[in-house]
């Protein structure tokens, strides 16, 4: 096997097919999504042709429009199938296990420089977990609103410092402090320092 340490992002491209499948998978317009994020059709087609890179908190406003997990941006109908315990390339079943290595999912760049790069092998019904990491002075949304989605969110800061704003006050995490909050609470999440970058690792739980 090669091994690929140096692996591109995903390019803004990629994102945009995979966003567009996605959507015509869930039923929803074009038109339905652009309401649903309180911004034009012409940007959500901006978006799916890779012409617009979302912020963290688009993406996710977008994922969540139409009904599909975050983990489901990392896939591509012809991703090679990650190693299981079988010989079959279905999920694998409880009994059994799955791995992916390090080389073989790209981080997505997002608005601003933040990338997300999913930590789990395959999508895992009803959970999230990937690694977050915000250059300096960017922020999880590039038109100042707050984000609210499903489910329930963990995070824990590994290197650097990341500041989660809520409506009514700021938290400012440092280098193995962590985080747990309703995904529902309004919340921005951004790195306020200068020079350094901040990486965090986030669960979210669907209930």
């Amino acid at each position: 096997m090669t091994s690929r340490p140096d692996l591109e992002a995903i390019t803004n491209e990629s994102l945009g097919r995979r966003l567009r499948e996605l959507r015509l998978r869930s039923g929803k317009s074009l038109r339905a999504v652009a309401r649903e994020l309180g911004i034009s059709a012409s940007a959500v087609s901006q978006i799916e042709r890779g012409t617009m890179r979302p912020s963290v908190s688009r993406l996710i406003a977008f994922v969540s429009a139409i009904g599909a997990p975050l983990a489901a941006v990392f896939d591509t109908p012809d991703a090679k199938a990650p190693d299981s315990g079988t010989a079959s390339s279905a999920p694998p079943p409880p009994a059994t296990f799955a791995i992916r290595r390090s080389f073989e999912v790209g981080a997505i760049e997002l608005a601003g420089g933040v990338t997300f790069r999913r930590l789990s092998p395959v999508p895992t019904p009803d959970v999230e977990f990937f690694e977050s990491t915000y250059p300096p002075r960017a922020v999880s949304t590039a038109h100042g609103r707050f984000l609210e989605h499903d489910g329930y969110e963990v995070g824990t800061v590994t290197a650097g410092e990341l500041t989660i704003e809520f409506e009514t006050e700021i938290v400012t995490l440092a280098a193995g402090d962590s985080i747990t909050f309703p995904c529902s609470r309004p919340h921005i999440i951004g790195n306020r320092s200068e020079t350094v970058t901040a990486v965090a690792t986030w669960l979210i739980v669907h209930r």
